[in-house]
């Protein structure tokens, strides 16, 4: 958890971004880390949590990242949640929670359930043929 602080450290003196810094572990050795980047880099998913993720990827040449760790100076928000999920890591390990960032004016809270009217079902049978033609590829992992 010390060099998550570390990263989260490094990227707000730089302006990078919010407090967040996230450290991935693999069998003892850090495979990946990042802190939020998200002013820096003007896009609001470089989360802490994402950066690392993807350094973890990258350093590992993967995009399955089982029997990993993940330590992150927050509780992780919806999208952070979603990403390790779909990354297959096996515990995180948070500092902060929700409640703690809300307090610093963070929105995570309000992205537990998106409003209805936000989303629409658009051209399902098209898209089902994507899907189609996706299922009939045999090796997946190779692109």
């Amino acid at each position: 958890m010390k060099m998550a602080i570390d990263e989260a450290r490094e990227g707000i003196r730089k302006g990078d971004g919010g407090p967040f810094g996230c450290v991935i572990v693999r069998d003892g050795a850090v495979v990946g880390k990042g802190h939020n980047r998200v002013v820096e880099m003007k896009d609001p998913t470089c989360h802490g949590e994402i950066m690392a993720i993807r350094d973890a990827c990258k350093n590992l040449d993967t995009f399955d990242l089982s029997g990993c760790e993940l330590y992150t100076t927050a509780e992780p928000c919806p999208m952070c949640r979603g990403a390790i999920m779909w990354a297959n890591i096996s515990k995180v390990y948070y500092g902060c929670t929700v409640s703690d960032t809300d307090k610093l004016g963070f929105r995570d809270e309000q992205f537990y359930g998106a409003p209805a009217d936000v989303y629409t079902q658009l051209d399902r049978n098209e898209c089902l043929e994507v899907f189609k033609e996706y299922s009939e590829i045999e090796d997946k992992t190779s692109y």
